[in-house]
């Protein structure tokens, strides 16, 4: 007997912002939220450590081709820090590593935390997911092996204290990608002569997303079991929680084609348009009168827009 095909899931378009609990790998999240969606295919837009909460937008189908984007955003976060401890992971999933007295005054504080505000250059932790000689770098810590990472250039848009209270710092955080928080908490501690390590941190946003759009594992379960009791697809009560793919893009500036112009464009070639933009700015393309989104393109030396990545699913 032949082996039965196996199932792949169902097209599904779409971005979901999953509000990751704390304890499982932002991994283990998306593969529960593909799961519950029986989707074809899906990834995630930047991973969160285990210990991190919050905001993880999930793309589905044709939004993978624009996780990008996400990834290259900015970010916000809430954070608690420990003081007078140091792990060896800079959070409290890892080892204390060393203990010193705390004795740092709320000025102190604040004028640390204020020395981190515009561009900085930080070296990643080698508890991150940056990957050395193809293996990512927590790999080699897990092992006590060290290895060389170039500083990088971060952005901390606004650091604040929202709360000092004994041995405990909160701050509110809004970065450029690639900035670790837990990095910054190690600093901060050792700036302070006391040594700190992260003991809560929550994802508040990504790109211009609104906290309020976002759902949990329990809810997500919930509404499979809901559509099991009432014996409907689960389609129909998960995808009206699904945002646009365009979304995934809405800080980039939108040129708009006419439906003849689009279907040059949807074929992979490059076209004229007026009043073009700067030589190398990649834009939202849209077509029509109702800026149907079928893709992102780049403005090349000509002024001529080059299709980038296009939306399969799109008809002209």
């Amino acid at each position: 007997m032949g082996r039965r095909p196996r199932r792949r899931g169902r097209p599904v378009d779409g971005i979901i912002l999953l509000d990751k609990p704390t304890g499982i790998t932002s991994n283990s999240a998306l593969q529960k939220v593909k799961n519950i969606y029986f989707a074809e295919k899906a990834g995630h837009t930047g991973a969160l450590d285990p210990l991190a909460t919050g905001m993880l937008p999930i793309c589905f189908g044709e939004a993978t081709k624009f996780s990008q984007f996400l990834l290259d955003s900015d970010k916000r976060y809430r954070v608690i820090a420990k003081l007078g401890e140091r792990t060896n992971t800079s959070d409290s999933d890892g080892e204390v590593v060393e203990t010193r007295e705390v004795k740092v005054s709320l000025g102190d504080l604040e004028r640390s935390i204020a020395s981190f505000r515009g561009e900085t250059m930080q070296v990643p932790s080698m508890f991150s997911a940056l990957k050395y000689e193809g293996k990512p770098l927590y790999e080699y810590a897990r092992k006590g092996i060290e290895v060389p990472r170039e500083a990088r250039k971060i952005t901390v848009y606004e650091i604040s204290l929202l709360r000092f209270e004994g041995q405990e710092v909160e701050m509110e955080v809004h970065c450029s990608k690639g900035t670790y928080i837990r990095t910054i908490v190690d600093d901060l501690g050792e700036m302070l002569g006391c040594g700190a390590h992260v003991t809560m941190l929550r994802r508040t946003g990504v790109s211009g997303y609104p906290y309020e759009k976002m759902v949990t594992l329990e809810q997500l379960e919930a509404l499979l079991e809901q559509a099991r009791e009432q014996d409907i697809q689960p389609r129909e009560l998960l995808d009206p929680l699904l945002l646009p793919l365009d979304t995934a893009v809405q800080d980039l500036r939108e040129v708009n084609l006419l439906p003849v112009v689009a279907s040059y464009a949807l074929q992979g070639q490059a076209v004229q348009i007026p009043n073009a933009p700067a030589e190398g700015e990649v834009v939202r393309v849209t077509m029509g009168e109702d800026n149907s989104f079928i893709g992102v393109g780049e403005i090349d030396a000509e002024g001529m827009l080059k299709p980038r990545r296009l939306v399969r699913t799109h008809d002209v």
